[in-house]
């Protein structure tokens, strides 16, 4: 025989299930009086008072492409930039990463208990700055004042909304230099030379980029060449004595006219090359995908190894390859390691591993006179994402 006690647990967890549902059938039955009557169907507000909705009070966060601070139509959004938010005294409430639009948002309610902005005072937006990144807008700590707002949808309102965070990537140059050959590289700033070094035989060489750099010019040892450089760190792989010639003309694949949906594999003939295992997609396609956002350097398409397979890409007669920007493909995949391998014919003529951010692409720029084939993997086989393709065709 069950006891006093589990019967009298049961006979209330049975009222107040039966309570609920009284209370959902009049909320319902309210509902269908409402939608029965015409005249409330465009009925103009006549009492403003609290309505238990919910907004998103959202951090906004781009790449900040000319570094200039100012969000402007070469900056892009940034997608999975942790946003700290805090309440006036310091305390932590809450996370979020942004969105591939560039928003974290924090849902704001005076009335809904899992918003995690409930109550009027100022509340502190904290960006988390990459390693090796600045904030170039100054402002990834801002603090800004709410109030009440009865007749709002979230009961709150803010004094403003916080500014958009501009965040720029430390410009790096690497590379490597062939055995017992010597060479110069100097770095140019409106045609002026910066600095310049020399590049020890058979070593492979890092270095910052000032923020006013704009082009590379290696000279010596037949590995002559110049480059105009991105607003993403550089890997110039091994220098080869047989690289593009200034003023060569270049064409580049940004993949944005292979399809007008979501996906699509790269088919054949694409550019007049063969395709495999390389998929266009919309870089808002996937969700939660950082680096698909991140690695968009142009259009709205990118490419990516499909399922993180081998892929590769060529045609029969040789071609120039000169560049191509780089990103892993999901922040869970942080430092990965690209390899590129290049052909001619039958032979291997350049083999370069990348290190690869979901955050920011690499400018790869190998800068290779004539290859037929180019092939594309991980170390860890996570999908590689490539955007502005530059070959001489």
């Amino acid at each position: 025989m069950p006891s006093l006690t589990v019967v009298i647990s049961c006979i209330l967890l049975a009222a107040a299930a039966l309570l609920a549902f009284l209370v959902w059938q009049a909320r319902e039955r309210r509902r269908m009086r409402r939608r029965a009557d015409p005249s409330r169907d465009y009925a103009v507000r006549s009492t403003w008072q609290a309505t238990g909705g919910k907004l998103n009070f959202s951090s906004y966060v781009y790449m900040d492409v000319d570094g200039d601070g100012v969000y402007g139509l070469a900056d892009r959004p940034m997608a999975g930039i942790m946003v700290r938010l805090y309440d006036e005294r310091g305390g932590f409430i809450a996370a979020a990463r942004t969105n591939p639009a560039g928003f974290a948002n924090f849902p704001m309610s005076s009335r809904r208990r899992r918003a995690r902005i409930r109550t009027p005072g100022t509340y502190r937006f904290s960006v988390s700055v990459p390693p090796g990144w600045r904030a170039s807008s100054a402002n990834e700590n801002q603090s800004i004042r709410l109030r009440e707002a009865p007749g709002s949808v979230a009961g709150l309102v803010g004094e403003d909304l916080p500014k958009p965070v501009g965040l720029a990537p430390g410009r790096f140059l690497n590379g490597r230099v062939p055995a017992a050959i010597e060479a110069t590289l100097s770095v140019m700033a409106k045609g002026q030379v910066l600095g310049s070094r020399t590049l020890v035989p058979g070593a492979g060489f890092r270095f910052a980029l000032a923020g006013e750099a704009d082009a590379i010019v290696v000279t010596g040892g037949g590995l002559d060449r110049q480059l105009a450089l991105s607003a993403y760190p550089t890997d110039l792989g091994l220098l080869t004595p047989t690289a593009i010639a200034p003023g060569a003309a270049l064409s580049t694949i940004g993949f944005d006219d292979i399809t007008t949906r979501g996906l699509r594999k790269v088919p054949m003939g694409h550019a007049g090359l063969s395709w495999r295992n390389i998929n266009a997609m919309a870089s808002d396609n996937t969700k939660n995908s950082e680096g698909y956002v991140n690695g968009n350097v142009s259009g709205d398409y990118i490419a990516y190894t499909s399922s993180g397979h081998q892929a590769e890409f060529g045609r029969q007669q040789p071609f120039g390859l000169h560049s191509m920007m780089l990103t892993a493909a999901w922040l869970a995949s942080e430092g990965e390691t690209a390899l590129v391998e290049s052909w001619l014919g039958d032979a291997l003529i350049a083999s370069d591993e990348i290190t690869l951010s979901a955050l920011t692409p690499c400018h790869y720029a190998p800068m290779l006179k004539a290859v037929t084939r180019v092939r594309l993997s991980t170390k860890h086989h996570w999908q590689l994402v490539v955007d502005d393709l530059v070959l001489v065709l």
